[in-house]
């Protein structure tokens, strides 16, 4: 186990608020003053990682393969970027039960008013956003952007702020007694952040290894009051784009985790009882499982962009084709988005739209508040298949 320090915990008053429509059962639950056992992680800017070389040499590997992928992908960052920075998003959503379909996704992007965890997962594809372009000034202002990215429009959960009440992981949320883990007291959580980043910043640790640990720290520091899972994972990107394992991509690891969510859960317990070896290795393996999936997606799309290749009925400078690039990697637009992608005018977009939906390559159908779509059911599946080949759950919505 090394000499990683255990969390200690310590001992706090808990006085609920009293809510006027509570029940009588739940008021003699809830009602008077009781103690609970609140967190206290210790601070880690400067502890010595000590990790087992099979471990380390592990994990500087998995990076190597995270490395090699994105270097594949660095010439053609416009054609994948994208769907992978969403793949990202969709697995990381799905470890917190956010399931939707690709196609709900997409539309969700756009503004569609549909399933709730489309929007949510949506939502999460722009605080991604939000972490890889953050990762080279990494801050405690950093990772409330990123939070407030996700949470904004969830005004009751505080977006982008710190939390100033009590949270925990358990089965009841009335009161932190019998919970899993109880995160701790809100007034040490600025502190926790700031000794945080100062870890992010060190250079003496491989790089997975550090993102590994990071993350487990975020996640026990819990400094938010919802959406810290979606946050703290988006934090691992930032690392990884923040120490060059990642240039171009979003790799997206995610995916990875997605197929041992338990064996995440307990090692993320592990870390908090002072050994770091097991979330070091879910990130290690997870990685590779990531890469071997995003390499799938890749081939997939292009196979379907080889396949459209032969089945376009259009001149080579047709502006049908500019369109299929975008499609690639955005499969549900609009005439709005096509013209802004392609440098014309919204009336100029129809035209290449019919003409690429009567040859059968794009379904259009009319949205409730967003008005005509086009979709391209191949790439949708596409990315459809790298969700259930990820692991949990994919919703039909």
């Amino acid at each position: 186990m090394g000499s990683w320090p255990a969390v200690t915990a310590e001992t706090l008053p808990w006085e609920p608020a009293q809510i006027a429509d509570m029940g009588p059962g739940r008021s003699a639950y809830l009602g008077g003053t009781r103690e609970y056992e609140a967190a206290v992680p210790a601070l880690i800017a400067s502890q010595p990682v000590e990790l087992p070389s099979r471990v380390r040499s592990a994990a500087e590997e998995a990076a190597l393969e995270l490395s090699r992928f994105d270097a594949e992908l660095g010439q053609r960052i416009a054609a994948f970027g994208p769907v992978l920075l969403r793949s990202e998003a969709t697995s990381s959503s799905r470890i917190e039960w956010l399931t939707a379909s690709a196609r709900a996704i997409f539309t969700a992007e756009l503004g569609g008013q549909g399933a709730r965890d489309a929007a949510l997962i949506a939502a999460n594809t722009t605080s991604l956003q939000s972490a890889i372009e953050s990762a080279d000034t990494l801050s405690p202002a950093a990772i409330q952007q990123m939070h407030r990215a996700l949470m904004g429009e969830q005004t009751r959960q505080t977006p982008g702020q710190w939390r100033t009440e009590a949270v925990w992981i358990g089965r009841s949320s009335l009161s932190p007694f019998d919970a899993d883990y109880v995160a701790p007291r809100w007034e040490r959580v600025p502190r926790l952040i700031d000794d945080l980043v100062a870890f992010c910043a060190r250079s003496d640790l491989s790089p997975l290894a550090l993102t590994a640990v990071s993350h487990a720290q975020f996640e026990t520091i819990h400094p938010f009051t919802d959406g810290n899972g979606r946050t703290g994972r988006a934090l691992a990107q930032a690392l990884l784009r923040h120490r060059a394992v990642t240039r171009n991509v979003a790799v997206p690891v995610s995916a990875g985790l997605l197929a041992d969510v338990d064996g995440y859960h307990q090692a993320l317990m592990d870390y908090r009882a002072g050994d770091l070896e097991p979330i070091v290795a879910q990130f290690t393996a997870a990685s590779l499982r990531a890469v071997v999936n995003a390499r799938q997606l890749v081939a997939d799309i292009d196979q379907i962009r080889a396949g459209w290749a032969e089945r376009v009925r259009a001149r080579r400078d047709s502006g049908v084709w500019r369109v299929l690039e975008v499609v690639a990697r955005t499969p549900v637009v609009d005439a709005a988005l096509i013209a802004r992608e392609l440098g014309v005018r919204s009336q100029n977009a129809y035209p290449l739209l019919r003409e690429l939906t009567d040859q059968g390559l794009l379904v259009a159908q009319t949205e409730h508040r967003l008005g005509r779509l086009w979709r391209s059911d191949e790439v949708l599946q596409a990315v459809d298949r790298f969700a259930e080949r990820a692991g949990r759950r994919q919703s039909p919505t």
